[in-house]
């Protein structure tokens, strides 16, 4: 965090500007231990020819104000009310899915996820912290959830997301080998800190910008019953919500690299 500690002459202003610092510095998205990573932005892969049109239809982001609602961690027993909400919103999302406990216990909503044209992606079996793991644990921890999804939409994922932005050249080389590219994010609530609905939806309002990639947990109480009021406020802002593929469209994600507004 800056430092807070000099003294300023005009002690309204100084006010102002200590208060502005506090909040940046506790709504900055924390991607632990990927402060060196290289990353691609959205803006920058959007140079392929076109690609076909999406279920929630075709959505040129050189042109739209685009951003991505993305869900770690599900399913859980909020993911159908979730799933509910976005399909009346028609909104299509990305879910970056765990194995253990998840995957396992909620297949139904796995293919309901893809069927209603949301992309599934990899989110680790055990959410283990991947760049504390030897290779062997690393390609398990990938290679189980890609397995179940693969087995219950039909589709094998092309996306990652490490548990907490953690990765290094390791697990680049890996995701490299099973045909993921890695998603980071730019937007944060901190939902895991807090089930406050209107704190959730602040959080977000107050990051969001264009090619925006949000962060939620729809593991969470207070993250669903946040989502309506996020989707609204944003369309309102002239938003368009897409998967993260059709935020790269007509690029694509490859494998091994790390994506990142």
């Amino acid at each position: 965090m800056p430092s807070l500690t000099r003294k300023m002459k005009n002690t309204g202003t100084g006010l102002r500007a200590a208060a502005a610092l506090l909040a940046a510095a506790a709504l900055t998205p924390a991607l632990t231990g990927c402060a060196n990573v290289d990353t691609t932005a959205p803006s920058t892969v959007r140079s392929a020819p076109a690609s076909p049109a999406a279920a929630f239809g075709s959505v040129d982001c050189r042109k739209a104000k685009c951003i991505a609602l993305t869900f770690d961690a599900g399913p859980s027993e909020h993911s159908a009310r979730l799933l509910d909400i976005l399909k009346d919103k028609q909104v299509p999302a990305t879910f970056f899915l765990l194995g253990k406990r998840h995957i396992e216990k909620y297949p139904e909503l796995v293919r309901r996820m893809a069927a209603e044209g949301h992309e599934v992606a990899n989110h680790t079996w055990t959410h283990k912290i991947l760049t504390r793991s030897e290779p062997e644990e690393i390609r398990e921890e990938l290679e189980r959830p890609n397995a179940e999804i693969e087995r219950l939409t039909g589709r094998r994922p092309t996306l990652m997301r490490p548990p907490q932005g953690r990765t290094d050249d390791t697990v680049h080389e890996i995701c490299r080998e099973l045909g993921l590219a890695e998603v980071l994010w730019s937007v944060t609530a901190k939902d895991y800190k807090t089930n406050d609905s209107a704190l959730i939806t602040q959080r977000v309002l107050a990051q969001s910008s264009r090619d925006g990639i949000i962060l939620l947990h729809d593991i969470y109480d207070g993250t669903v019953p946040a989502v309506p009021g996020i989707i609204d406020a944003l369309k309102e802002r002239g938003y368009v919500f897409v998967t993260v593929p059709q935020l790269l469209a007509p690029g694509k994600a490859e494998p091994g690299k790390v994506y990142r507004p």
